[in-house]
């Protein structure tokens, strides 16, 4: 590979701010705003859909995914990417200072949560999660930011005019990094929005959000450059795409359950009253 990168990585020091022997990191900023920007959204949502949240209960809400998500995004790491180092150093799936998340095991922590505070909060499980999809690709965009500004989980080598030389030198690779944070942040994110504009049966949004997810996942996992430790599985598939696989089966089954539900009006208090007729919009939410 001997074309040259046109486009210069930006090195970006991974460390924000220093105050002794703490430092605070792009990478762990990504997250902090990611659930403050996902906390926001949320605000809104309980007032445009109704949900008759109160500011305890979105808070609630919000401490409950954090915990779920670091907590699940950890664990799923050192079982899909690194079972052997697990197994070597057990304490060292609390070693979060050195790296090493995974967005599907950070899935099924937040899930978890919400299931778990679905009952305190008095709403359906599905259209929690219906909220927090909603909110999902801003954590997404602003993670794999912090990927790129930390010079990792680059793609594979490229001659395209835009490939980089990563931090580490090498050959042009593709910025894998930055094709996510605009397929799963922004592009994903638009989507959301404006399926958000009006309230739609339980587990509509969150499926069309797994679905696209792993859509995206999945494609730009063929020029990502697969994990050190594992290489290709399955021939030329990552793990990342097996992972994806169910997320996208997961995703389509309940946009179709979704779909097939019959629509209701609400009241003011986000109670269903009556079937109503359906329209060209879409779905409107459903009682479970």
């Amino acid at each position: 590979m001997t074309t040259l990168a046109l486009l210069t990585y930006p090195h970006i020091d991974p460390v924000l701010l220093r105050i002794g022997p703490l430092a605070l990191r792009w990478y762990g900023l990504a997250y902090v705003l990611g659930f403050v920007g996902a906390g926001l959204l949320m605000r809104r949502l309980n007032r445009t859909w109704k949900m008759g949240l109160s500011g305890d209960d979105q808070l609630d809400i919000v401490l409950v995914a954090v915990v779920g998500l670091i907590v699940g995004a950890r664990v799923g790491y050192m079982l899909f990417y690194d079972l052997s180092g697990l197994l070597k150093a057990p304490l060292s799936i609390f070693a979060l200072w050195d790296g090493g998340m995974s967005f599907h095991g950070g899935l099924i922590g937040i899930l978890l949560a919400g299931w778990l505070i679905r009952k305190r909060v008095d709403v359906p499980f599905l259209r929690l999660a219906d909220m927090g999809a909603v909110g999902a690709p801003i954590g997404l965009f602003l993670g794999r930011l912090g990927n790129f500004i930390n010079g990792e989980l680059w793609g594979r080598t490229t001659n395209v005019p835009w490939a980089m030389v990563p931090p580490y030198g090498g050959a042009p690779r593709h910025p894998s990094q930055l094709y996510e944070a605009i397929l799963e942040g922004l592009v994903l994110f638009l989507v959301m929005l404006v399926l958000a504009r009006k309230r739609r049966s339980d587990g509509f949004q969150v499926g069309v959000m797994l679905a696209l997810y792993g859509v995206f996942r999945i494609a730009v996992e063929f020029v990502r450059e697969p994990d050190a430790q594992l290489g290709f599985i399955l021939g030329p598939f990552t793990m990342g795409q097996l992972l994806s696989l169910p997320v996208l089966l997961a995703g389509i089954w309940l946009g179709w359950r979704a779909l097939r539900k019959p629509m209701r009006a609400f009241d003011d208090n986000g109670v269903s009253t009556a079937l109503v007729d359906g329209d060209s919009a879409g779905p409107t939410f459903q009682e479970d």
